[in-house]
């Protein structure tokens, strides 16, 4: 695809795009980016040569952050080839996200620490080869310090107590960001202090604490919840459980799998009520399967089969998803009625305050990385943009980008 320099203007001409320091507003104009940042605002009626993507008719929003995606397009983070994380990164741009954080499964040691150090060497590549599509903002495992009570589809043979000296070698082999784990498990008080001292963010999940040792897990610094209501003590009125925990607790981001199959709609509507947009963050908890027909997949070494947009182990338990992030904000708008101007955090700047990426990512704002989702009045992406380069323009849109 011809797209600009990394180095000359490019611009985003006749754009609709929220205002930054005031939420819930939308503004008209043109950016200008180069260098893979946003550099500012634009005139409408450049010089003719200028490079620039003619957005007139769409909304611009910063690009979608996936932060628990397992693979897509037949290929999963587990793979630990040089071929899985290029061929998920391509993917994941035709549905508009521009930044990921591959998720590993519940794994014996080899595997795991072969996956980690996978994406170091992604990494490494993309320093003078960027990835094709969105771009690696490092590593969550989820597992395989998990409760055995509430494994989901992670295969339960491979849940282990916490380990110390295990999770040191997963920190040195590579960009380890997100560690889901369940806090009322032996080990876990010493796996969050390490983790957190490592910089590395905390979440409950596949856990069957209580209220009462999930909101101490809170307190020791865990900040999100991975997969909000799936594979975890549910909302009781005299046990509130994890839910619970999450619903009331402020400090905490919820993340949420919003195809209707994980979670109904009324219970998205409870979630996002609860926690409002600056507290929960779309995910897609996406599998191999995800682009690909119906049929059977895997997960974790387990037969996986697909159906009716539905991801099932053998005995009927869900194991991940097919849904894609731009797919994930239709079901979300039509579960809360939200309005777009609202909404749109969920998808970008939420989970990069999540991740304490922030000050680089999620809003449209001049020194901001120029990561762009360009999305048509049906909210079906048109383009993706990564640092400044056009990685996704979808078939006979080519008449709205013109290289100068």
């Amino acid at each position: 695809m011809a797209e600009p320099s990394r180095t000359q203007t490019f611009l985003i001409r006749h754009a609709r795009y929220p205002f930054p320091g005031e939420p819930g507003r939308f503004v008209a104009g043109s950016l200008a980016l180069a260098d893979g940042r946003i550099v500012g605002e634009a005139i409408d009626n450049p010089p003719a040569d200028t490079a620039h993507f003619d957005a007139s008719g769409c909304v611009v929003l910063p690009g979608f952050i996936d932060l628990h995606i397992h693979g897509s397009a037949g290929h999963d983070t587990m793979d630990a080839t040089p071929e899985s994380l290029p061929a998920i990164s391509r993917f994941l741009a035709r549905h508009g996200v521009t930044g990921f954080t591959p998720t590993t499964m519940t794994a014996p040691p080899l595997p795991t620490l072969a996956a980690v150090q996978n994406v170091t060497a992604a990494l490494a590549t993309a320093r003078t080869a960027p990835l094709p599509g969105a771009a690696i903002l490092g590593v969550h495992l989820e597992g395989p310090y998990i409760s055995p009570r509430f494994p989901g589809a992670q295969a339960k043979e491979n849940i282990r107590p916490a380990n110390l000296a295990e999770f040191g070698e997963l920190l040195a082999a590579g960009p380890v960001k997100l560690i889901t784990l369940a806090p009322e498990e032996p080990g876990a008080d010493a796996l969050i202090d390490a983790a957190l001292a490592a910089g590395v963010r905390v979440i409950i999940g596949h856990s069957a604490a209580s209220y009462e040792q999930a909101i101490a897990s809170f307190d020791r610094g865990i900040s999100q919840a991975t997969h909000t209501f799936n594979a975890m003590t549910g909302l009781h009125h005299r046990q509130p459980g994890v839910v619970g925990a999450v619903l009331t607790d402020d400090r905490i981001f919820a993340q949420l799998i919003a195809d209707t199959v994980h979670v109904h709609p009324a219970a998205m509507n409870v979630l996002a009520r609860c926690k409002g947009p600056d507290r929960l963050l779309l995910i897609t908890d996406a599998i191999r399967a995800t682009g690909l027909p119906d049929g059977e997949s895997e997960l974790g070494g387990q037969p996986v089969f697909v159906r009716d947009g539905q991801c099932r182990l053998a005995d009927g338990t869900l194991a991940g998803s097919i849904l894609t992030m731009d797919s994930a904000l239709r079901h979300f708008l039509a579960a809360t009625g939200w309005p777009l101007e609202k909404a749109w955090p969920v998808t970008s700047r939420t989970p990069a305050v999540a991740l304490g990426i922030d000050s680089e990512y999620g809003i449209i704002a001049s020194g901001y990385r120029a990561d762009l989702v360009v999305l048509d009045d049906r909210l079906e992406v048109v383009a993706t943009i990564v640092e400044g380069r056009v990685v996704y323009l979808r078939e006979g849109e080519e008449g709205r980008l013109a290289i100068g």
